[in-house]
């Protein structure tokens, strides 16, 4: 609530979740659960529907079975997040996890990590799509003369637009247009 009614913060969240089995944050020795990280999740969006919420997951620990990695999955897929920052797990000598039973194999971990990545695609893209006609700041950042800019807006809704140097490095009030596949952004529209 704090956050939401100040205008020092900005709505963009990183949270760690690490793993969306309750199983496998037990593995972990994670002090929380799937639980709460979904009620953190939607306070977050109840008091800032248009906040961005990026979210951590670590695939292809030892000890995560199909079984785990579909219920984290599932439950990944049913949270109201904008981007997933997926890790695949690797060896650390001297760690406990190494204590763990079931390796993953490199080629399920590949795999399951390409899966989540795909989530992760998915879910960005309707986030910007969800802010689409919508009026924002956004801080342009430098580029070379002739090329398109790029840069974020206070909830992290990556723009383009074609260069104007006036607005390098200058916070600008835009309405946000279409989705824009090759440049993995939305357009910028000024003066409407």
């Amino acid at each position: 609530d704090f956050v939401a009614g100040s205008k020092r913060f900005a709505p963009h969240f990183h949270t760690p979740l690490q793993a969306g089995s309750d199983a496998v944050l037990k593995l972990m020795k994670r002090k929380y659960d799937t639980a709460l990280f979904r009620r953190k999740v939607e306070r977050i969006k109840s008091a800032m529907p248009h906040a961005f919420i990026g979210v951590d997951v670590i695939v292809g620990l030892r000890g995560e079975t199909d079984a785990y990695f579909e219920e984290g999955r599932d439950f990944i897929e049913s949270i109201d997040f904008s981007q997933l920052h997926v890790f695949t797990y690797s060896e650390r000598s001297g760690t406990q996890a190494l204590e763990i039973g079931h390796v993953v194999d490199p080629r399920t971990k590949h795999n399951r990590s390409k899966e989540l990545h795909d989530i992760s695609d998915r879910k960005l893209r309707s986030f910007y799509e969800s802010q689409k006609d919508g009026f924002r700041k956004v801080l342009f950042e430098h580029t070379r003369h002739g090329n398109r800019m790029h840069g974020f807006t206070e909830n992290y809704v990556r723009l383009y637009a074609d260069y104007n140097p006036l607005l390098v490095n200058k916070i600008t009030g835009v309405k946000i247009g279409e989705y824009n596949e090759d440049e993995m952004a939305m357009e910028a529209v000024f003066g409407e």
